[in-house]
Protein backbone atom coordinates (compact mmCIF):
# COMPACT_ATOMS: atom_id res chain seq x y z
CA UNK A 1 0.00 0.00 0.00
CA UNK A 2 1.40 3.28 -0.75
CA UNK A 3 1.85 5.96 1.78
CA UNK A 4 -1.21 8.09 0.16
CA UNK A 5 -3.10 4.95 0.59
CA UNK A 6 -3.08 4.86 4.45
CA UNK A 7 -6.57 7.33 4.57
CA UNK A 8 -8.13 3.88 3.43
CA UNK A 9 -8.45 2.49 6.85
CA UNK A 10 -10.11 4.91 9.15
CA UNK A 11 -14.08 4.42 9.85
CA UNK A 12 -16.48 6.50 8.40
CA UNK A 13 -16.77 8.89 11.77
CA UNK A 14 -13.29 9.37 11.90
CA UNK A 15 -13.38 10.24 8.32
CA UNK A 16 -16.11 12.97 8.94
CA UNK A 17 -14.06 14.30 11.65
CA UNK A 18 -10.75 14.35 9.94
CA UNK A 19 -12.95 15.85 6.94
CA UNK A 20 -13.91 18.91 9.04
CA UNK A 21 -10.53 19.51 10.63
CA UNK A 22 -9.36 20.10 7.10
CA UNK A 23 -11.94 21.93 6.24
CA UNK A 24 -13.45 23.80 9.25
CA UNK A 25 -15.68 26.11 6.81
CA UNK A 26 -17.96 23.10 7.74
CA UNK A 27 -18.90 24.14 10.95
CA UNK A 28 -19.66 28.05 10.17
CA UNK A 29 -22.86 28.73 11.92
CA UNK A 30 -23.84 24.96 12.03
CA UNK A 31 -26.32 25.75 15.39
CA UNK A 32 -28.42 27.88 13.44
CA UNK A 33 -28.51 25.80 10.44
CA UNK A 34 -29.27 22.78 12.48
CA UNK A 35 -32.12 24.72 14.12
CA UNK A 36 -33.54 26.00 11.21
CA UNK A 37 -33.60 22.25 10.05
CA UNK A 38 -35.67 21.67 12.94
CA UNK A 39 -37.94 24.43 12.21
CA UNK A 40 -38.48 23.26 9.04
CA UNK A 41 -39.01 19.43 9.97
CA UNK A 42 -41.41 20.58 12.83
CA UNK A 43 -43.91 22.26 9.64
CA UNK A 44 -44.22 18.98 8.05
CA UNK A 45 -45.97 17.97 10.78
CA UNK A 46 -48.47 20.88 10.36
CA UNK A 47 -50.51 19.10 7.76
CA UNK A 48 -51.28 16.05 9.16
CA UNK A 49 -52.12 17.34 13.05
CA UNK A 50 -54.43 19.96 10.62
CA UNK A 51 -56.09 17.36 8.78
CA UNK A 52 -56.71 15.32 12.05
CA UNK A 53 -58.56 18.41 13.82
CA UNK A 54 -60.03 19.46 10.93
CA UNK A 55 -62.01 15.82 10.48
CA UNK A 56 -62.34 15.65 14.16
CA UNK A 57 -63.43 18.59 15.78
CA UNK A 58 -64.34 20.59 12.36
CA UNK A 59 -66.63 18.37 10.36
CA UNK A 60 -67.08 16.01 13.11
CA UNK A 61 -67.76 17.79 16.07
CA UNK A 62 -70.27 17.00 18.70
CA UNK A 63 -72.04 20.25 17.33
CA UNK A 64 -71.91 19.29 14.17
CA UNK A 65 -69.53 21.12 11.33
CA UNK A 66 -67.53 24.50 12.44
CA UNK A 67 -66.58 25.99 9.78
CA UNK A 68 -65.11 29.03 11.48
CA UNK A 69 -62.44 26.53 13.15
CA UNK A 70 -61.60 24.14 9.80
CA UNK A 71 -60.76 27.97 8.11
CA UNK A 72 -58.56 28.76 11.36
CA UNK A 73 -57.22 25.42 10.86
CA UNK A 74 -56.04 26.28 6.88
CA UNK A 75 -55.24 29.01 7.81
CA UNK A 76 -52.84 27.80 10.07
CA UNK A 77 -51.42 25.29 7.77
CA UNK A 78 -50.70 28.10 5.24
CA UNK A 79 -48.84 29.72 7.55
CA UNK A 80 -47.01 26.70 8.42
CA UNK A 81 -46.08 25.87 4.91
CA UNK A 82 -44.83 29.58 4.80
CA UNK A 83 -42.90 29.94 8.02
CA UNK A 84 -41.36 26.06 6.53
CA UNK A 85 -40.31 27.21 3.01
CA UNK A 86 -38.72 30.43 4.35
CA UNK A 87 -36.60 27.76 6.82
CA UNK A 88 -35.77 25.70 4.42
CA UNK A 89 -34.61 28.16 1.97
CA UNK A 90 -32.49 29.82 4.70
CA UNK A 91 -31.11 26.13 5.40
CA UNK A 92 -30.18 25.47 1.81
CA UNK A 93 -28.23 28.81 1.30
CA UNK A 94 -26.16 28.27 4.73
CA UNK A 95 -25.40 24.76 3.95
CA UNK A 96 -25.10 25.43 0.29
CA UNK A 97 -22.48 28.21 1.75
CA UNK A 98 -20.51 26.74 4.14
CA UNK A 99 -20.27 23.78 2.13
CA UNK A 100 -18.80 25.65 -1.22
CA UNK A 101 -16.46 27.44 1.41
CA UNK A 102 -14.99 24.12 3.02
CA UNK A 103 -14.30 22.35 -0.21
CA UNK A 104 -12.94 24.85 -1.86
CA UNK A 105 -10.11 24.93 1.48
CA UNK A 106 -9.85 21.32 0.70
CA UNK A 107 -9.11 21.50 -2.92
CA UNK A 108 -6.42 24.17 -2.13
CA UNK A 109 -5.19 21.77 0.33
CA UNK A 110 -5.09 18.79 -1.28
CA UNK A 111 -3.64 20.90 -4.49
CA UNK A 112 -0.68 22.08 -2.40
CA UNK A 113 -0.22 19.20 -0.73
CA UNK A 114 0.33 17.28 -3.83
CA UNK A 115 3.83 19.90 -4.40
CA UNK A 116 4.83 19.24 -1.07
CA UNK A 117 4.66 15.07 -1.16
CA UNK A 118 8.01 13.06 -1.30
CA UNK A 119 9.22 13.31 -4.81
CA UNK A 120 9.40 9.71 -4.51
CA UNK A 121 5.80 9.23 -3.82
CA UNK A 122 4.96 11.17 -6.70
CA UNK A 123 7.28 9.39 -8.83
CA UNK A 124 5.31 5.72 -7.88
CA UNK A 125 2.36 7.14 -7.33
CA UNK A 126 0.29 7.04 -10.85
CA UNK A 127 -0.38 10.58 -12.06
CA UNK A 128 -3.66 9.95 -12.83
CA UNK A 129 -4.79 8.61 -9.58
CA UNK A 130 -3.05 11.90 -7.84
CA UNK A 131 -5.23 13.72 -9.86
CA UNK A 132 -8.49 12.31 -9.48
CA UNK A 133 -8.26 12.81 -5.80
CA UNK A 134 -8.20 16.29 -5.61
CA UNK A 135 -10.27 16.50 -9.23
CA UNK A 136 -13.58 13.67 -8.85
CA UNK A 137 -13.12 12.86 -5.36
CA UNK A 138 -13.40 16.13 -4.23
CA UNK A 139 -16.68 16.45 -6.53
CA UNK A 140 -17.99 13.32 -5.00
CA UNK A 141 -17.65 14.76 -1.34
CA UNK A 142 -18.98 18.28 -2.95
CA UNK A 143 -22.16 16.47 -4.35
CA UNK A 144 -22.57 14.74 -1.11
CA UNK A 145 -22.01 17.92 0.99
CA UNK A 146 -24.55 20.10 -0.94
CA UNK A 147 -27.31 17.61 -1.82
CA UNK A 148 -27.00 14.31 0.17
CA UNK A 149 -25.95 16.45 3.64
CA UNK A 150 -29.00 18.57 3.55
CA UNK A 151 -31.13 15.65 2.21
CA UNK A 152 -29.50 13.84 5.84
CA UNK A 153 -30.51 16.91 8.01
CA UNK A 154 -33.90 17.43 7.00
CA UNK A 155 -34.39 13.48 6.80
CA UNK A 156 -33.43 12.58 10.28
CA UNK A 157 -35.40 15.59 11.58
CA UNK A 158 -38.30 14.70 9.63
CA UNK A 159 -38.24 11.03 10.94
CA UNK A 160 -37.84 11.96 14.96
CA UNK A 161 -40.19 14.65 14.62
CA UNK A 162 -42.78 12.08 12.90
CA UNK A 163 -41.98 9.03 15.31
CA UNK A 164 -42.76 11.11 18.23
CA UNK A 165 -46.30 12.83 16.80
CA UNK A 166 -47.00 8.98 15.56
CA UNK A 167 -46.48 8.08 19.18
CA UNK A 168 -48.47 10.69 20.56
CA UNK A 169 -51.54 10.05 18.23
CA UNK A 170 -51.26 5.88 18.31
CA UNK A 171 -48.54 4.00 20.69
CA UNK A 172 -49.70 0.77 18.25
CA UNK A 173 -49.56 2.32 15.09
CA UNK A 174 -46.11 4.28 15.50
CA UNK A 175 -45.18 0.40 16.71
CA UNK A 176 -46.53 -1.02 13.54
CA UNK A 177 -44.21 1.17 11.28
CA UNK A 178 -41.16 0.74 13.15
CA UNK A 179 -41.50 -3.10 13.32
CA UNK A 180 -41.91 -2.99 9.13
CA UNK A 181 -39.55 -0.79 8.89
CA UNK A 182 -36.93 -3.18 11.68
CA UNK A 183 -35.57 -5.62 8.77
CA UNK A 184 -33.94 -2.06 7.32
CA UNK A 185 -32.69 -0.36 10.53
CA UNK A 186 -30.67 -3.53 11.48
CA UNK A 187 -29.40 -4.45 8.05
CA UNK A 188 -27.89 -0.44 7.92
CA UNK A 189 -24.96 -1.57 9.27
CA UNK A 190 -23.89 -4.68 7.07
CA UNK A 191 -24.62 -2.58 3.87
CA UNK A 192 -22.66 0.64 5.51
CA UNK A 193 -19.47 -2.29 5.43
CA UNK A 194 -20.50 -3.43 2.20
CA UNK A 195 -20.73 -0.05 0.27
CA UNK A 196 -17.68 1.52 2.27
CA UNK A 197 -15.51 -1.22 0.86
CA UNK A 198 -16.99 -1.73 -2.71
CA UNK A 199 -16.91 2.50 -3.18
CA UNK A 200 -13.63 2.65 -2.05
CA UNK A 201 -12.35 0.16 -4.79
CA UNK A 202 -14.98 2.06 -7.64
CA UNK A 203 -12.70 5.54 -6.29
CA UNK A 204 -9.65 3.54 -6.73
CA UNK A 205 -10.42 2.32 -10.13
CA UNK A 206 -11.57 6.11 -11.41
CA UNK A 207 -7.72 7.07 -10.72
CA UNK A 208 -6.44 3.34 -13.03
CA UNK A 209 -8.79 4.53 -15.29
CA UNK A 210 -7.95 8.09 -15.47
CA UNK A 211 -4.28 6.68 -16.02
CA UNK A 212 -4.71 4.66 -18.45
CA UNK A 213 -7.04 7.34 -20.70
CA UNK A 214 -4.64 10.16 -19.67
CA UNK A 215 -1.26 8.47 -20.69
CA UNK A 216 -1.64 7.63 -23.88
CA UNK A 217 -2.80 11.16 -24.77
CA UNK A 218 0.08 12.55 -23.42
CA UNK A 219 2.04 9.84 -25.14
CA UNK A 220 0.20 10.00 -28.63
CA UNK A 221 3.21 10.32 -30.90
CA UNK A 222 5.10 7.10 -29.27
CA UNK A 223 1.45 5.30 -30.09
CA UNK A 224 0.82 6.07 -33.64
CA UNK A 225 4.60 5.96 -34.31
CA UNK A 226 5.20 2.06 -33.17
CA UNK A 227 1.06 1.12 -34.26
CA UNK A 228 0.23 -0.17 -30.88
CA UNK A 229 -3.02 1.45 -30.63
CA UNK A 230 -4.91 -1.73 -30.53
CA UNK A 231 -2.50 -2.59 -27.47
CA UNK A 232 -2.89 0.77 -25.76
CA UNK A 233 -6.75 0.22 -26.56
CA UNK A 234 -6.67 -2.96 -24.91
CA UNK A 235 -5.12 -1.07 -21.20
CA UNK A 236 -7.96 1.54 -21.69
CA UNK A 237 -10.60 -1.26 -21.96
CA UNK A 238 -9.57 -3.31 -19.61
CA UNK A 239 -9.63 -0.34 -16.85
CA UNK A 240 -12.79 1.19 -18.10
CA UNK A 241 -13.91 -2.78 -17.65
CA UNK A 242 -11.82 -3.06 -14.36
CA UNK A 243 -13.85 0.28 -13.21
CA UNK A 244 -17.55 -1.24 -14.94
CA UNK A 245 -17.44 -3.99 -12.44
CA UNK A 246 -16.25 -2.28 -9.55
CA UNK A 247 -19.16 0.13 -9.69
CA UNK A 248 -21.68 -2.63 -10.67
CA UNK A 249 -20.72 -4.38 -7.94
CA UNK A 250 -21.30 -1.12 -5.50
CA UNK A 251 -24.20 -0.51 -7.03
CA UNK A 252 -25.98 -4.35 -6.35
CA UNK A 253 -25.68 -3.49 -2.66
CA UNK A 254 -27.55 0.19 -2.93
CA UNK A 255 -30.13 -1.39 -5.33
CA UNK A 256 -30.83 -4.00 -2.80
CA UNK A 257 -31.16 -2.15 0.42
CA UNK A 258 -33.15 0.41 -1.35
CA UNK A 259 -35.57 -2.56 -2.47
CA UNK A 260 -35.82 -3.36 1.37
CA UNK A 261 -36.43 0.11 2.32
CA UNK A 262 -39.07 0.31 -0.64
CA UNK A 263 -40.31 -3.14 1.00
CA UNK A 264 -40.86 -2.28 4.42
CA UNK A 265 -42.72 0.66 3.05
CA UNK A 266 -45.36 -1.22 1.38
CA UNK A 267 -45.72 -3.14 4.52
CA UNK A 268 -45.67 -0.41 7.02
CA UNK A 269 -48.79 1.51 4.83
CA UNK A 270 -50.59 -1.88 4.56
CA UNK A 271 -50.22 -2.61 8.24
CA UNK A 272 -51.10 0.89 9.42
CA UNK A 273 -54.33 0.85 7.35
CA UNK A 274 -55.43 -2.85 8.64
CA UNK A 275 -54.45 -1.65 12.04
CA UNK A 276 -56.53 1.40 12.34
CA UNK A 277 -59.23 -0.38 10.82
CA UNK A 278 -59.61 -2.50 13.51
CA UNK A 279 -58.75 -0.20 16.03
CA UNK A 280 -61.20 2.24 14.78
CA UNK A 281 -64.09 -0.18 14.90
CA UNK A 282 -62.79 -0.71 18.39
CA UNK A 283 -63.71 2.41 19.10
CA UNK A 284 -59.70 3.04 20.02
CA UNK A 285 -59.43 5.77 17.59
CA UNK A 286 -60.63 8.40 15.14
CA UNK A 287 -61.04 8.36 11.81
CA UNK A 288 -59.27 11.84 11.73
CA UNK A 289 -56.53 10.21 13.70
CA UNK A 290 -56.58 7.48 10.91
CA UNK A 291 -56.23 9.86 8.36
CA UNK A 292 -53.52 11.90 9.67
CA UNK A 293 -51.69 8.58 10.26
CA UNK A 294 -51.62 8.34 6.85
CA UNK A 295 -49.67 11.18 6.03
CA UNK A 296 -47.69 10.97 9.14
CA UNK A 297 -46.29 7.51 7.58
CA UNK A 298 -46.26 8.98 4.31
CA UNK A 299 -43.29 11.52 6.22
CA UNK A 300 -41.63 8.88 7.98
CA UNK A 301 -41.17 6.91 4.82
CA UNK A 302 -40.32 9.18 2.03
CA UNK A 303 -36.96 10.60 4.61
CA UNK A 304 -36.11 6.54 5.23
CA UNK A 305 -36.06 6.07 1.84
CA UNK A 306 -34.48 8.44 1.13
CA UNK A 307 -31.90 7.50 2.99
CA UNK A 308 -31.25 4.40 1.52
CA UNK A 309 -29.66 6.53 -1.24
CA UNK A 310 -27.96 9.15 0.57
CA UNK A 311 -26.32 5.83 2.38
CA UNK A 312 -24.92 5.28 -1.02
CA UNK A 313 -23.65 8.99 -1.75
CA UNK A 314 -22.31 8.93 1.94
CA UNK A 315 -20.33 5.68 1.39
CA UNK A 316 -19.01 6.98 -2.25
CA UNK A 317 -18.27 10.36 -0.37
CA UNK A 318 -16.91 9.26 2.61
CA UNK A 319 -14.48 6.76 0.56
CA UNK A 320 -13.64 9.78 -2.06
CA UNK A 321 -13.11 11.51 1.47
CA UNK A 322 -10.39 8.96 2.89
CA UNK A 323 -8.57 9.10 -0.39
CA UNK A 324 -7.88 13.20 -0.22
CA UNK A 325 -7.19 12.66 3.39
CA UNK A 326 -4.62 10.00 2.56
CA UNK A 327 -3.02 12.41 0.73
CA UNK A 328 -3.23 16.01 2.82
CA UNK A 329 -1.39 13.09 6.08
CA UNK A 330 1.08 12.08 4.33
CA UNK A 331 3.86 13.94 5.21
CA UNK A 332 6.01 16.01 3.07
CA UNK A 333 9.57 14.77 3.50
CA UNK A 334 11.42 18.06 3.21
CA UNK A 335 10.50 20.69 5.93
CA UNK A 336 10.71 24.03 5.05
CA UNK A 337 12.40 25.86 8.50
CA UNK A 338 10.69 28.46 7.34
CA UNK A 339 11.12 32.05 9.28
CA UNK A 340 13.65 30.59 10.97
CA UNK A 341 15.77 29.59 8.53
CA UNK A 342 19.14 30.80 7.04
CA UNK A 343 19.41 32.64 4.09
CA UNK A 344 21.58 32.60 1.22
CA UNK A 345 23.94 35.86 0.29
CA UNK A 346 23.23 37.15 -3.33
CA UNK A 347 26.71 35.49 -4.61
CA UNK A 348 28.41 32.38 -5.60
CA UNK A 349 28.28 29.63 -3.22
CA UNK A 350 30.33 27.12 -1.99
CA UNK A 351 29.42 23.51 -1.98
CA UNK A 352 30.14 20.39 -0.04
CA UNK A 353 28.85 16.76 0.21
CA UNK A 354 29.91 15.59 3.69
CA UNK A 355 29.95 11.53 4.32
CA UNK A 356 26.62 11.61 2.10
CA UNK A 357 24.97 8.52 1.56
CA UNK A 358 21.64 8.32 0.00
CA UNK A 359 19.29 4.83 -0.75
CA UNK A 360 15.60 4.82 -2.30
CA UNK A 361 13.20 3.21 0.73
CA UNK A 362 14.02 -0.54 0.07
CA UNK A 363 16.49 -0.62 -2.13
CA UNK A 364 20.26 -0.55 -1.71
CA UNK A 365 22.50 2.30 -1.36
CA UNK A 366 22.45 4.66 -4.73
CA UNK A 367 25.20 6.72 -3.36
CA UNK A 368 27.70 5.81 -0.82
CA UNK A 369 30.33 8.07 1.29
CA UNK A 370 30.31 11.05 -1.08
CA UNK A 371 32.69 13.75 0.45
CA UNK A 372 33.15 16.45 -2.08
CA UNK A 373 34.24 20.25 -1.90
CA UNK A 374 33.18 22.79 -5.06
CA UNK A 375 34.68 26.14 -4.52
CA UNK A 376 32.20 29.20 -5.12
CA UNK A 377 32.22 30.09 -9.19
CA UNK A 378 33.68 27.10 -10.06
CA UNK A 379 32.20 25.05 -12.98
CA UNK A 380 31.99 21.22 -12.24
CA UNK A 381 31.02 18.42 -14.92
CA UNK A 382 29.64 15.47 -12.55
CA UNK A 383 30.25 12.32 -15.19
CA UNK A 384 29.29 8.55 -15.04
CA UNK A 385 27.83 5.15 -16.82
CA UNK A 386 23.85 5.67 -16.30
CA UNK A 387 23.07 4.40 -13.18
CA UNK A 388 25.92 5.48 -11.62
CA UNK A 389 23.92 7.89 -9.27
CA UNK A 390 25.62 11.15 -10.65
CA UNK A 391 21.44 12.55 -11.06
CA UNK A 392 20.82 11.89 -7.44
CA UNK A 393 23.41 14.37 -6.75
CA UNK A 394 21.92 17.06 -8.66
CA UNK A 395 18.69 15.66 -7.10
CA UNK A 396 20.45 16.51 -3.85
CA UNK A 397 22.03 19.95 -4.39
CA UNK A 398 18.81 21.25 -5.53
CA UNK A 399 17.02 19.72 -2.59
CA UNK A 400 14.08 17.48 -4.31
CA UNK A 401 15.25 14.99 -1.66
CA UNK A 402 17.28 14.72 1.45
CA UNK A 403 20.41 12.38 2.09
CA UNK A 404 19.36 8.88 4.38
CA UNK A 405 22.60 9.88 5.77
CA UNK A 406 25.44 13.02 5.62
CA UNK A 407 24.82 16.50 4.84
CA UNK A 408 24.49 18.63 1.97
CA UNK A 409 26.15 21.99 2.81
CA UNK A 410 26.30 25.85 0.65
CA UNK A 411 28.31 28.10 2.03
CA UNK A 412 28.61 25.91 5.28
CA UNK A 413 24.81 26.04 5.94
CA UNK A 414 23.19 22.38 5.91
CA UNK A 415 20.27 22.77 2.78
CA UNK A 416 17.63 21.47 5.22
CA UNK A 417 18.60 24.62 7.14
CA UNK A 418 17.99 26.88 4.62
CA UNK A 419 14.76 28.51 4.07
CA UNK A 420 13.00 27.10 0.98
CA UNK A 421 12.12 30.91 -0.28
CA UNK A 422 16.30 31.78 -0.02
CA UNK A 423 16.93 28.35 -1.48
CA UNK A 424 15.15 28.53 -4.23
CA UNK A 425 16.11 32.15 -5.36
CA UNK A 426 19.71 30.99 -4.94
CA UNK A 427 19.51 27.45 -6.64
CA UNK A 428 18.01 26.92 -9.84
CA UNK A 429 18.14 23.38 -11.56
CA UNK A 430 17.72 23.19 -15.32
CA UNK A 431 16.18 19.19 -15.76
CA UNK A 432 17.17 17.54 -19.31
CA UNK A 433 13.60 18.83 -21.12
CA UNK A 434 12.31 22.40 -19.95
CA UNK A 435 8.84 21.52 -18.83
CA UNK A 436 6.74 24.20 -20.86
CA UNK A 437 3.53 24.87 -19.80
CA UNK A 438 0.32 25.38 -22.42
CA UNK A 439 0.81 29.64 -22.28
CA UNK A 440 3.14 32.37 -23.89
CA UNK A 441 6.90 32.36 -24.03
CA UNK A 442 6.69 35.30 -21.89
CA UNK A 443 4.84 33.21 -19.38
CA UNK A 444 7.07 30.52 -18.98
CA UNK A 445 10.06 32.33 -18.62
CA UNK A 446 8.65 34.41 -16.16
CA UNK A 447 8.40 31.45 -14.05
CA UNK A 448 12.47 32.11 -13.26
CA UNK A 449 10.92 35.70 -11.49
CA UNK A 450 7.32 36.45 -10.93
CA UNK A 451 7.48 40.37 -11.23
CA UNK A 452 9.52 39.82 -14.16
CA UNK A 453 8.35 43.04 -16.75
CA UNK A 454 7.99 42.40 -20.49
CA UNK A 455 11.20 44.48 -20.88
CA UNK A 456 13.07 42.84 -18.25
CA UNK A 457 12.46 39.22 -19.83
CA UNK A 458 13.42 40.39 -23.39
CA UNK A 459 16.62 41.73 -21.72
CA UNK A 460 17.32 38.47 -20.21
CA UNK A 461 17.24 36.79 -23.72
CA UNK A 462 19.59 39.40 -24.94
CA UNK A 463 21.80 38.90 -22.69
CA UNK A 464 22.26 35.20 -23.20
CA UNK A 465 22.49 36.25 -27.06
CA UNK A 466 19.13 34.89 -28.03
CA UNK A 467 17.67 38.38 -29.25
CA UNK A 468 18.10 37.46 -33.07
CA UNK A 469 15.96 33.98 -32.11
CA UNK A 470 13.75 35.60 -30.29
CA UNK A 471 12.92 38.32 -33.28
CA UNK A 472 12.26 35.44 -35.45
CA UNK A 473 9.30 33.83 -33.55
CA UNK A 474 5.88 34.99 -34.98
CA UNK A 475 4.69 37.18 -31.69
CA UNK A 476 7.49 37.42 -29.99
CA UNK A 477 7.71 36.60 -26.33
CA UNK A 478 3.45 36.40 -26.99
CA UNK A 479 3.95 32.83 -28.96
CA UNK A 480 2.61 30.39 -27.36
CA UNK A 481 4.15 27.13 -27.18
CA UNK A 482 1.39 24.61 -27.07
CA UNK A 483 0.66 21.80 -24.27
CA UNK A 484 3.96 20.66 -23.18
CA UNK A 485 5.68 23.13 -25.26
CA UNK A 486 5.08 20.63 -28.48
CA UNK A 487 4.88 23.80 -30.40
CA UNK A 488 8.64 24.30 -30.47
CA UNK A 489 11.43 21.88 -31.25
CA UNK A 490 13.31 20.27 -28.41
CA UNK A 491 16.11 22.65 -28.88
CA UNK A 492 14.09 26.04 -28.58
CA UNK A 493 12.30 24.08 -25.28
CA UNK A 494 15.84 24.00 -23.94
CA UNK A 495 16.31 28.06 -25.08
CA UNK A 496 13.29 28.83 -23.07
CA UNK A 497 14.69 26.94 -19.70
CA UNK A 498 18.30 28.67 -20.24
CA UNK A 499 16.10 31.90 -20.65
CA UNK A 500 13.73 31.10 -17.53
CA UNK A 501 17.05 30.25 -15.38
CA UNK A 502 18.66 33.14 -16.34
CA UNK A 503 15.71 35.77 -15.57
CA UNK A 504 15.90 33.64 -12.33
CA UNK A 505 19.55 34.95 -11.67
CA UNK A 506 20.89 31.98 -9.31
CA UNK A 507 23.89 32.18 -7.66
CA UNK A 508 24.15 28.09 -7.92
CA UNK A 509 23.32 26.76 -11.33
CA UNK A 510 22.29 22.84 -11.47
CA UNK A 511 22.30 21.72 -15.53
CA UNK A 512 21.35 18.46 -15.95
CA UNK A 513 22.08 18.28 -20.00
CA UNK A 514 19.94 17.41 -22.02
CA UNK A 515 20.69 14.64 -24.47
CA UNK A 516 18.10 14.99 -27.50
CA UNK A 517 19.70 15.93 -30.56
CA UNK A 518 19.46 19.52 -32.19
CA UNK A 519 20.60 20.65 -35.46
CA UNK A 520 23.82 22.04 -35.18
CA UNK A 521 23.17 25.38 -35.69
CA UNK A 522 20.63 25.19 -32.82
CA UNK A 523 23.01 23.55 -30.85
CA UNK A 524 26.22 26.15 -31.09
CA UNK A 525 23.22 28.24 -29.97
CA UNK A 526 22.46 26.55 -26.85
CA UNK A 527 26.37 26.29 -26.38
CA UNK A 528 26.70 29.89 -26.21
CA UNK A 529 23.38 30.75 -23.91
CA UNK A 530 24.83 27.75 -21.63
CA UNK A 531 28.57 29.69 -21.54
CA UNK A 532 26.68 32.82 -20.89
CA UNK A 533 24.34 31.75 -18.16
CA UNK A 534 27.38 29.97 -16.34
CA UNK A 535 29.59 33.01 -16.33
CA UNK A 536 30.26 34.31 -12.85
CA UNK A 537 28.54 31.34 -11.15
CA UNK A 538 29.15 28.51 -8.98
CA UNK A 539 27.45 25.50 -11.95
CA UNK A 540 26.93 21.65 -11.59
CA UNK A 541 26.15 19.83 -14.90
CA UNK A 542 25.36 16.51 -14.43
CA UNK A 543 27.10 15.80 -18.00
CA UNK A 544 25.97 12.94 -20.94
CA UNK A 545 28.02 14.37 -23.61
CA UNK A 546 32.09 14.55 -22.47
CA UNK A 547 32.59 17.88 -24.44
CA UNK A 548 30.83 19.63 -21.67
CA UNK A 549 33.61 17.74 -19.47
CA UNK A 550 36.18 19.15 -21.47
CA UNK A 551 34.96 23.04 -21.46
CA UNK A 552 34.94 22.66 -17.36
CA UNK A 553 36.98 23.72 -14.83
CA UNK A 554 36.67 20.41 -12.99
CA UNK A 555 35.57 16.89 -13.17
CA UNK A 556 34.07 14.89 -10.74
CA UNK A 557 33.53 10.92 -12.11
CA UNK A 558 30.99 8.65 -10.37
CA UNK A 559 30.93 5.02 -10.52
CA UNK A 560 28.78 2.56 -8.63
CA UNK A 561 27.68 5.59 -6.41
CA UNK A 562 31.13 6.73 -5.57
CA UNK A 563 33.22 9.50 -6.34
CA UNK A 564 36.03 7.75 -8.15
CA UNK A 565 38.00 10.56 -9.48
CA UNK A 566 38.38 14.64 -9.78
CA UNK A 567 40.16 16.56 -11.13
CA UNK A 568 40.55 18.88 -14.76
CA UNK A 569 40.03 17.20 -18.10
CA UNK A 570 43.32 17.35 -18.92
CA UNK A 571 44.98 15.42 -15.89
CA UNK A 572 42.06 12.97 -16.01
CA UNK A 573 41.82 11.97 -19.55
CA UNK A 574 46.16 10.56 -19.45
CA UNK A 575 45.43 8.59 -16.62
CA UNK A 576 45.23 5.00 -18.64
CA UNK A 577 42.93 2.58 -16.86
CA UNK A 578 41.18 5.24 -15.28
CA UNK A 579 36.99 5.49 -15.43
CA UNK A 580 37.17 8.69 -17.22
CA UNK A 581 39.87 7.84 -19.76
CA UNK A 582 37.15 4.46 -20.38
CA UNK A 583 34.51 6.91 -20.77
CA UNK A 584 36.83 9.68 -22.88
CA UNK A 585 37.95 6.95 -25.71
CA UNK A 586 33.98 5.01 -25.87
CA UNK A 587 32.70 9.02 -26.35
CA UNK A 588 34.99 9.74 -28.65
CA UNK A 589 34.64 6.51 -30.76
CA UNK A 590 31.03 7.07 -30.84
CA UNK A 591 31.15 10.57 -32.45
CA UNK A 592 34.00 9.05 -35.16
CA UNK A 593 31.11 6.73 -36.05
Amino acid sequence: MSAVESGEEIGAIATLRRGVHFSPELKDGIGWTLVLAVVASLGQVVIPIAVQKTIDHGLNGPHGPDVAFTVEMGIAAAAALVVTSCASYLMTARLFTSSERGLATLRIKAFRHVHDLPLLTQNTERRGALVSRVTSDVDQVSQFLVFGGLLFVVSIGQVLVATVVMVIYSWQLALVVWVCFAPLFLSLRFFQRKLSAAYGTVRQQVGVMLSAISEPVVGAAVVRSYAVEDRTQERIDHAIDEYKAASTRAQGFTAFSFSLGGVSAGLANAGVLIVGIWLGFAGDITAGTVLAFAFLVSLFVGPVQMGTQILTDAQNAIASWRRVIGILETPADLVDPGPDGSTLPHEPVDVRFRDVMFAYPGGPPVLRDIDLEIAAGTRVAVVGETGSGKSTIAKLLTRLMDPTEGAVLLDGIDVRDIAQESLRRSVVLVPQEGFLFDDTIAANVRYGRLDATDEEIVAAADSLGLGDWLAGLPNGIATRVGQRGESMSAGERQLVALWRAQLADPDLLVLDEATSAVDPALEMRIGRALERLMRGRTSVTIAHRLSTAEAADEVVVVDRGRVVQRGPHAVLVRQEGSVYAGLHASWVAQQAS
